[in-house]
């Protein structure tokens, strides 16, 4: 593989970079040609002669282009405004295709179901990447569309963009087709002699408490936690919804969890209601926190992902840069992070809108992301391990401040989190057994009667969910005689068979303490017989517990099951009269009503 990277000067120029390219064709073994064109410019004429000269020059060449918010050559952002990438193939086995589609909303199941076609009919195929146009379109529904592609393609690529990052015109094109605004192309490569991998990286770090996504549509973000969303930002952030919001933003995107890989959603800009608009759609009920974006967090991850493409020895690099990471380092910086893989190979892509990448059985649509694909031919036996060249010294040994202080305040967030999680079982919690307390177990009780009363067979035992309530026999006599200490423990004793049995015989139930010797178990799941069973199960199961100091100990227990309509409280009260009723006709027993 071979590859040649240059900026478009003039005509001429141009002309003269492919002779070179048709000499070295000439002079050695090819089997495809590949041009990738990356236009910071918007302007089409322009774009138009440059595929023309290709085609007339190199008829049987392939191309594919995108409008960019800058372009990346040699590892660093270019300063040309139109840069041309050549890739030629060597090896016979590789294929090389490409496609082209119009897309909008409408057109994104057709579109993935046609590339879904293409891909069944050459089996060669191992790799897809894609340049697409994406303003203004929801391409949450079309990456599930093409997660349906054969897991064993690496999918990647960039969402296409225009050099000022407020305007909302972008194009792509390619040998396949013409220059749209509404499109998308693809380029499939594969064969028994070519490889592939590909990888993301963001270096973003989360900060703070999770979030609750509580409204949501598409891309706008309406409140967190049941609040307008802007107000997250103002509150901790003191950033204002002002001309520098984006800016201000920038360094702390959302991090979320989408189909099992960190995403990153970064705001563009507050509306006055106080939703937010973002660089992407957020679905509604995950949880999300806010990160932070330090420079040596960043580079440290950079160069942890170079590092993991050595052994590949890769002969070539593309990377889809979200244009907010330019933004973020600024020109004279961003190519820190794109610099250590040109260390390795030939180093080329774009700055986009978004950038895609295959996870398992998902294509996620990324923010503030670099994801790296690298592209071999042949074999790595014999070739030398490349070594990634950067300066570590930057984060090696030494940890910025916003990063101590971060760490510092994650640390303190998880602790609170803890505590309060801690509090809030404590809070439903008996003390002394670890059970349900009173107030909680009859929340659920009353939680279920709620719903039993939704299924209108009012009246009839149809609801499948029963109660069972016991009390120990003549526990007074315990503590009397053994003291409280050994009461305590017979009750501890009980709680842990209770939750033993339960689980014994895969039951669901909750177990609670409904106060002093008496204890209440909801089968959500359990009819009456088989309450009545598990009942039993129980008033043997306590008469076998060795106690310390006391004999054994019996229970009478009250079984009822649950009817439609009724409520809680008619409910417990049955199962009380059911217990009262064991007590009274001897004790150690199971009474039904």
């Amino acid at each position: 593989m071979k590859q040649f990277q240059f900026n478009y000067e003039s005509e001429d120029k141009l002309l003269s970079s492919i002779k070179r390219i048709k000499q070295w064709c000439n002079s050695s073994v090819v089997s495809n040609v590949v041009f990738q064109i990356y236009s910071e410019t918007l302007n089409k004429p322009k774009i138009q002669d440059i595929c023309d000269i290709i085609d007339k020059e190199l008829p049987d060449a392939l191309y594919m282009g995108t409008s960019t918010c800058g372009n990346i050559l040699m590892g660093n952002k270019s300063e040309g405004d139109i840069s041309i990438v050549c890739t030629i193939f060597e090896y016979p086995s590789t294929n090389v295709k490409i496609l082209q589609y119009a897309l909008d909303e409408s057109k994104a199941y057709e579109v993935a179901t046609d590339l879904r076609r293409v891909v069944r009919e050459n089996p060669w195929v191992k790799s897809i990447t894609t340049f697409t146009t994406m303003r203004g379109m929801s391409m949450t529904d079309y990456c599930d569309y093409l997660g349906m592609l054969p897991k064993k393609i690496v999918f990647c690529g960039g969402g296409a963009f225009s050099e000022d990052i407020n305007k909302s015109e972008a194009f792509v094109f390619s040998s396949e087709g013409e220059i749209s605004d509404h499109a998308t192309v693809f380029l499939l490569v594969g064969g028994d002699d070519y490889f592939v991998q590909a990888m993301h990286v963001t270096g973003w770090k989360p900060l703070g408490r999770y979030l609750s996504v509580t409204k949501a549509k598409g891309a706008t973000l309406y409140e967190l936690d049941g609040k307008p969303a802007y107000e997250t930002y103002y509150k901790y952030l003191n950033i204002k919804n002002d001309e520098n919001f984006f800016n201000n933003t920038l360094e702390f995107p959302f991090l979320y969890e989408l189909n099992g890989m960190d995403i990153l959603r970064a705001p563009i800009a507050s509306n006055e209601d106080g939703s937010i608009e973002m660089t992407a759609d957020i679905a509604e009920n995950v949880k999300a926190r806010i990160s932070y974006g330090d420079p040596w967090t960043i580079l440290e991850s950079v160069y942890n992902a170079a590092v993991s493409f050595q052994d590949f020895v890769p002969e070539t690099f593309t990377v889809f840069s979200c244009a907010a990471r330019r933004t973020f380092w600024g020109d004279d910086e961003v190519g820190n992070e794109t610099e250590p893989f040109q260390s390795l190979a030939p180093t080329s892509g774009f700055y986009t809108s978004g950038e895609f990448l295959r996870n398992g059985d998902y294509v996620n649509q990324h923010n503030v992301t670099l994801v790296i694909e690298a592209q071999r031919e042949g074999d790595v036996q014999g070739k030398e391990i490349p070594q990634v060249e950067m300066d570590t010294e930057e984060f090696s040994g030494k940890v910025s401040m916003i990063n101590r202080l971060a760490t510092f305040i994650q640390a303190a967030t998880e602790e609170l989190e803890d505590a309060n999680k801690e509090l809030s079982r404590m809070a439903i919690t008996d003390g002394l057994t670890k059970l349900y307390n009173r107030t909680e177990i009859q929340h659920r009780i009353t939680a279920k009667s709620i719903e039993n009363s939704s299924m209108g067979s009012h009246g009839k035992f149809s609801t499948g969910a029963s109660l069972i309530m016991m009390d120990i026999d003549d526990f007074k006599h315990v503590n009397d005689t053994y003291g409280h200490k050994e009461g305590d423990e017979v009750l501890r004793k009980l709680a842990d068979m209770l939750k033993r049995v339960l689980k014994e015989n895969s039951i669901e139930g909750d177990i609670g303490r409904w106060g002093g010797e008496e204890f209440m178990i909801l089968l959500p799941s359990a009819d009456v017989e088989r309450a009545e069973r598990i009942a039993d199960l129980i008033r043997v199961s306590f008469t076998n517990i060795v106690f310390s100091h006391a004999p054994s100990q019996t229970l009478s227990l009250g079984v009822t099951e649950m009817i439609a309509g009724e409520t809680s409280d008619i409910s417990c009260m049955r199962a009380d009269d059911a217990l009262y009723e064991a007590k009274r006709t001897g004790k150690n027993k199971v009474v039904v009503k």
